[in-house]
């Protein structure tokens, strides 16, 4: 049987949050590990808890070396990012001149999906479509899922419901016509 949907709030009980942090702590450092070793990855990982104990985790060599190799590639990253992008931001103009083009993309989309624009996109206007197609189809699915699980979490609960309420045991007779039950609710648990 699945497991139903968790949601991602914080756990009130403060027992339940204890626990669930202990497994979940224990689960993370065990695919950390997993994947370091499938794909000999440097992986360093930290883990402070609510009450600020500190757990890590270097998979090669020493936490403050994975912590000075990091240093030098995000500082590396830094001098790369401020060489090619100006440090002004855009103006007035230039951004408008953007959210046009991303529209205008956003427009012939629609027409190319329905087989009239093909010829007229370029290839990055159809790499903006593919991308717009691929979140929009994630979240069509997301919410397909969510849809889902509360009609399942209602069927489960009528169900429950109805044979708590009527713990009916089903009759043997010879009649050979069906008896017909006037309870809606003992119908809708027929067609679960």
């Amino acid at each position: 049987m699945a497991r139903g949907k968790v949601q991602m709030k914080r756990i009130e009980n403060p027992v339940h949050r204890q626990v669930t942090f202990c497994k979940r702590r224990a689960g993370l450092l065990k695919k950390a590990k997993e994947l370091s070793v499938l794909c000999d990855a440097d992986i360093g990982l930290f883990i402070f808890s609510p009450h600020g104990k500190l757990y890590e985790l270097a998979t090669k060599g020493t936490m403050k070396g994975m912590i000075e190799r990091y240093m030098k590639t995000t500082q590396g990253q830094a001098a790369q990012t401020e060489e090619a992008t100006p440090s002004q931001p855009l103006d007035a103009k230039e951004e408008i001149n953007i959210l046009k083009q991303e529209i205008e993309v956003l427009r012939k989309g629609p027409g190319y999906m329905f087989g009239g624009g093909a010829g007229n996109m370029t290839l990055d206007e159809l790499d903006v479509l593919e991308k717009q197609l691929e979140i929009w189809i994630y979240h069509t699915r997301s919410t397909k899922m969510d849809i889902m699980f509360q009609e399942i979490q209602l069927l489960r609960n009528k169900v429950e419901e109805n044979t708590a309420i009527t713990n009916i045991v089903p009759m043997t007779t010879n009649y050979t016509y069906p008896l017909t039950i006037q309870n809606e609710l003992f119908q809708d648990l027929l067609l679960v």
